[in-house]
């Protein structure tokens, strides 16, 4: 059976995540142990006791979710899991991809994690960026709205999460207007999001600048199992040619949309999410009703998942 792993970004972390799999498999621990100690604090403590808005902090939330996600692999792996077609991961989760490909070490991928969120956070004063979900337009309509309201400052479709679901960021004063002309234009919601981080717009250049000096620190090779990058919808091998994808996902639009059916043009009707939260497989609902996706959260949707692909 030709099945894909898909991993998720920010917005899936919670208090607790992945504490009944860390009953029952010691991997999970271990993974954020080792997290832990490049880091300098217990991610498995904040990640169980929080406090949320700790978690919820671009810097921490990362590495947060690469350990959810490389442990979940980790356990596919000890248990026999086959091996996917395709690996794609939504933002940052792209960096969890390449781990699980092999491309980038678990240890290199969590620093870098850290810095890629630090560097996010210097970007754009507290209070001056946004994001906003506009729900039930067109992603001609929503960036008709954004060009609309712009008014020299910077307001961008950012995320094609499915078809009526786009994500837009950049000036906060800009987003509250496109929230506004949204809802003129019909949107059935248009909701401001609860980040400071205007992800992926222009705004976010100068971590670009900083983050390509990091990745070039870091060793990549070439992926074992190929990856879909969020900025092409493309697979790469080339070690350059994925810092050079890293670099650019920063202040380029997520095409999460193109990039599942770049994944059933590859006659691939299976996917499991992998990290906590089921947000990539509700959205797969509304993308491709033909492709089944199940999240892999727990014990029982682990087992289910190694069963399905025996």
């Amino acid at each position: 059976m030709k099945f894909a792993f898909i991993f998720p970004g920010q917005g899936s972390q919670t208090i607790g995540m992945l504490s009944e799999l860390n009953t029952n498999y010691s991997i999970v621990k271990h993974t954020f142990e080792e997290a832990s100690e490049l880091l300098g604090y217990d991610l498995w403590k904040l990640s169980q006791e929080g406090p949320l808005e700790i978690l919820n902090q671009t810097d921490k939330t990362q590495p947060a979710l690469l350990a959810a996600g490389t442990a979940i692999w980790r356990i596919w792996q000890a248990q026999g899991g086959e091996k996917p077609e395709l690996i794609a991961g939504h933002s940052f989760g792209e960096y969890t991809g390449l781990v699980c490909a092999g491309a980038l070490k678990f240890t290199d991928a969590v620093t870098l994690a850290e810095s890629r969120g630090r560097f996010m956070q210097a970007a754009v004063p507290e209070g001056e960026g946004a994001m906003a979900a506009i729900l039930g337009l067109t992603d001609e309509k929503v960036i008709k709205v954004c060009n609309e309201v712009a008014q020299n400052q910077v307001v961008t479709a950012v995320n094609f999460n499915a078809p009526g679901q786009v994500v837009i960021a950049g000036h906060a004063d800009a987003v509250k207007r496109a929230i506004i002309q949204a809802k003129v234009a019909g949107a059935k919601k248009a909701i401001l999001l609860a980040v400071s981080v205007p992800s992926h717009s222009s705004l976010m250049k100068p971590a670009a600048d900083k983050m390509r000096k990091r990745l070039a620190e870091v060793e990549i090779v070439s992926p074992i199992i190929p990856v879909i990058h969020n900025v092409d919808v493309t697979t790469k091998t080339e070690p350059d040619a994925i810092r050079a994808a890293l670099t650019a996902q920063l202040h380029n639009p997520v095409r999460w949309v193109e990039t599942i059916n770049k994944i059933a043009d590859a006659e691939i009707d299976l996917l499991f999410e992998s990290g906590p939260g089921k947000v990539l497989t509700s959205l797969n609902k509304r993308i491709n009703k033909n492709m089944t996706a199940k999240p892999i959260i727990d014990s029982k949707t682990l087992e289910q998942a190694l069963e399905t692909v025996k």
